[in-house]
């Protein structure tokens, strides 16, 4: 005996009518914008390295879109702590955020997230990038400062002040000799601390030195023995900071993001480091360079907009 057959199923998609999203990427040298449909199609994406022509960009880039359909979210990645609802911030942090932010010309009334920049590379590299399946990881991002994207469960985790990740705070030196000082992690693990050690080292025998952490690396790489030393020790540093991570949260996977953090040259250092001192952790590099955090920023935006668009409809 057969039932009856019922109706046929509906199934309905976003239409191009549903909107768009705006994600930026607000660093403190560069900014960066991406507009997407709410399926994830590209609109427009934009560039400037003048932090102060952002607001006339962004403005520019919404002007364009003003036949899309509404503006269903915007994402702001930035890159300081940002403080959660009941949260306990900085105030001269939180302030410089929304000066940030406001000075992008955003239309009243838009949604807006504001997400930290770290966080939102991690989230890239969990829906695009190399974690693939992996569902628990840590993004650290190393350059000219350095960080932390915590992903466990496939879920962001932030901290009860938005600080989860914040390796800068890390105590540091942990020695009976000299006190631990605020920041003082970052202060030599990021590229002005590499470059000062390598200022300290250098002589007028090693050749012309180089400018820039880039500069250096490119010379490790050619086999230049300073360089080469330089870049080893750091690579020994950063894996003693992975170390650390794992030591916590045992995360099974450790990328690699940022101007240093993504040389190759780093990988094998950290590697090494690692596997003596903790578990067993896969170490890769990520695979989105420097667009990770505006493409994590787009993928939050998303999720946003449509929450937005469906409770609309």
């Amino acid at each position: 005996m057969r039932g009856t057959i019922g109706r046929s199923a509906v199934v309905y998609r976003l239409g191009p009518a549903a909107g768009y999203v705006l994600a930026v990427d607000h660093g403190s040298t560069q900014v960066s914008y991406r507009a997407v449909t709410l399926d994830g199609r590209l609109l427009d994406e934009g560039h400037t390295d003048v932090p102060a022509e952002a607001g006339a960009m962004v403005r520019a880039a919404l002007r364009r879109r003003s036949r899309t359909g509404p503006l269903r979210a915007v994402v702001v990645a930035v890159p300081d702590v940002v403080t959660p609802e009941g949260g306990r911030g900085d105030p001269v942090v939180d302030e410089r955020t929304r000066a940030a932010v406001d000075g992008l010309g955003l239309p009243a009334g838009a949604a807006v997230l504001i997400e930290n920049n770290v966080n939102c590379a991690a989230i890239a590299e969990l829906r695009e990038g190399v974690a693939g399946s992996r569902d628990t990881f840590v993004y650290l991002q190393v350059g000219v400062g350095i960080g932390a994207g915590v992903v466990v469960n496939g879920q962001l985790v932030r901290g009860v002040n938005g600080a989860a990740g914040e390796l800068a705070r890390l105590a540091y030196p942990w020695t009976d000799e000299r006190p631990a000082g605020h920041e003082a992690l970052e202060a030599r693990l990021g590229s002005p601390g590499l470059l000062r050690r390598m200022w300290t080292k250098w002589s007028t025998g090693d050749g012309p030195p180089p400018d820039d952490a880039v500069a250096l690396f490119a010379l490790a790489g050619q086999g230049h023995p300073l360089a080469a030393d330089l870049v080893r020790e750091h690579a020994q540093e950063v894996g003693k900071v992975a170390a650390s991570l794992t030591a916590v949260l045992d995360p099974g996977l450790v990328v690699l993001g940022g101007g240093v953090g993504a040389n190759p040259l780093l990988t094998g250092g950290v590697v090494a480091t690692l596997a003596g001192l903790s578990w067993p952790t896969e170490v890769v590099v990520g695979r989105l360079g420097d667009r990770a955090t505006v493409l994590g920023a787009a993928q939050l935006a998303r999720d946003l907009g449509v929450r937005r668009a469906v409770v609309a409809l």
